[in-house]
């Protein structure tokens, strides 16, 4: 009985996308998470599934960071990005960095019953209107290489202080002391080869879905 997990902050398009994942494999398990804090627990409980569709725009992600993280901690899990985007670009990123199939919400039912039987014979899948190959600039893949290196704690720690949260604040969120984040934030700059909490914040925006988006200043020595 397969496992499936979806990844998406909209409860309707969640159920929409529960009831297209039913139509091709009628006995699967779905387990749903609407934010990519939420969604790295649920990988942790359960580690064997067989797929996951994963919303690029969800609380927690940014851009392609969450693809190219999912990646690197479970290689073996194909990860089907469903978006809002209808860019061939952003589709040819979205596989560059990892997916096994790229959705447009636009997608119907069938045509997203489809992607997942493709994807569940091993083979890639795009719209016709956006198949081609694409290539990652080699700033975007060297950082997209470092952020599948972080632990599922340091990413967390990573999207919120692209947020623009403090340490204290996310001290809160994850309900660990000031401390702990510090040693997080110490371990993701050596991952990333940065020095501070603004290189930090530019690392992640080479994931960005739009090229150039700058993240807001950071406060440093918080």
């Amino acid at each position: 009985m397969p496992d499936v997990l979806i990844a998406d902050d909209h409860p309707l398009f969640r159920d929409a996308l529960e009831r297209a994942v039913l139509q091709a494999l009628p006995d699967a398990r779905v387990h749903g998470a609407d934010s990519v804090h939420a969604l790295l627990g649920l990988i942790e409980r359960h580690p064997e599934a067989d797929l996951l569709l994963l919303d690029l725009h969800m609380p927690g992600a940014r851009g392609y960071s969450a693809l190219a993280h999912i990646r690197g901690q479970y290689p073996g899990l194909p990860i089907l990005v469903v978006s809002g985007h209808e860019e061939a670009q952003v589709a040819r990123r979205a596989v560059a960095h990892g997916a096994a199939a790229y959705i447009p919400k636009s997608t119907p039912a069938e045509g997203i019953a489809a992607a997942i039987r493709a994807v569940l014979e091993g083979d890639v899948w795009l719209p016709p209107a956006m198949a081609g190959h694409g290539e990652l600039a080699a700033h975007e893949a060297d950082v997209a290489a470092r952020v599948a290196t972080l632990t599922p704690q340091q990413f967390r720690v990573l999207t919120m202080l692209a947020d623009g949260l403090l340490n204290k604040q996310i001290a809160f969120e994850l309900g660990v002391s000031e401390a702990t984040v510090k040693a997080h934030m110490t371990a993701i700059m050596r991952k990333l080869g940065v020095n501070n909490r603004t290189q930090v914040a530019l690392a992640a925006s080479q994931l960005a879905l739009e090229p150039g988006n700058m993240p807001p200043s950071m406060p440093e020595g918080d």
